[in-house]
């Protein structure tokens, strides 16, 4: 029994691609929280242990290879000396944040580049505005998400992500181009709809189809080099993403859970770059949203 229940977990995380969507989005459930059939794993080994079954001891080869190759790299360090570009910080600050001045502080003390926010409703926005405008003397709103940047921007435009379901006003897609040091590079940020986990599934067919139309904007940016940050509900490993995960590159050196901030169980914070190299991703502290801030290295092509 404990060799089948190998078997088995080794064919979720090799072949988790394979498992349908067209019920509940099984699939999409089944990779958002992929990383954690590690301690699947890990738990049959004890109890192989324990029973001092060797069929057991030797199934588990399979999934613990298998988790290995798809998440160990996430693991090891990155070397300090590590070239970059540009420092990104992306979060949500929630429309709930009771502190929006320790917020900023906290986010300002990453002294990155861009700071991407999410959830930024007023009185709060004009809070942040003020906070970072020392530090960040650029930045751009367009409906309930920022950016924040160090250096010059232009073109800044909305960026039409929004279901057809959704009636009501929603703005939650920016694009900017950023003037660095570097080059120029399109910067956007985003906020795709939550997704919901009932008894029928997984309910997260707005988020998909938010997700195409970003990939769409993204296919169509002229510039070559491009950075996304925000909060896309989703983890690299969800299919819903697909639009957007294969196009862009994302970190390949880091888990950063960021949500939900008590526990973090998954990262739906995401930084993703087209012709650059994401590097390690980080969490920050927590702060006063029920998100922890993520932060990334991009060294530019």
């Amino acid at each position: 029994m404990l060799a089948s229940f190998a078997v088995l977990t080794a064919g979720l995380l090799v072949f988790h691609r394979a498992v349908p969507n067209s019920v509940g989005r099984t699939g999409s459930l089944l990779e958002s929280f992929l990383p954690w059939l590690g301690l699947v794993v890990v738990a049959l080994l004890v109890l192989a242990a324990l029973r001092r079954s060797v069929t057991a001891l030797v199934a588990l080869v399979l999934p613990a290879v298998g988790w290995t190759c798809l998440f160990g790299g996430l693991l090891l360090p990155e070397a300090e000396a590590s070239p970059y570009d540009v420092v990104v910080v992306q979060h949500n600050v929630s429309d709930a944040n009771r502190d929006p001045v320790g917020t900023a502080r906290e986010l300002a003390a990453a002294d990155a580049d861009l700071i991407a926010l999410q959830e930024l409703v007023p009185p709060a926005t004009a809070v942040y505005e003020e906070a970072l405008a020392r530090e960040y003397p650029y930045r751009t709103v367009q409906g309930t998400v920022g950016l924040w940047s160090k250096h010059p921007l232009a073109g800044v435009r909305p960026v039409e992500i929004k279901p057809r379901g959704i009636t009501e006003d929603w703005s939650r897609g920016l694009r900017a181009v950023v003037h660095t040091p570097h080059g120029d590079i399109a910067a956007y940020v985003a906020h795709l709809p939550s997704v919901r986990v009932r008894a029928t599934g997984l309910m997260s067919s707005w988020r998909d189809e938010s997700a195409g139309l970003l990939g769409e904007a993204v296919a169509a940016e002229e510039q070559t080099r491009v950075i996304l940050m925000g909060d896309l509900n989703s983890t690299v490993d969800d299919r819903g993403l697909a639009p957007l995960t294969s196009r862009m590159n994302v970190a390949k050196r880091g888990f950063a859970f960021s949500f939900p901030a008590s526990f973090p169980v998954a990262r739906i914070d995401q930084i993703m770059a087209r012709s650059a190299t994401v590097g390690r991703i980080r969490t920050l502290s927590r702060t006063g949203s029920d998100h922890l801030p993520v932060a990334a290295r991009i060294t530019l092509r």
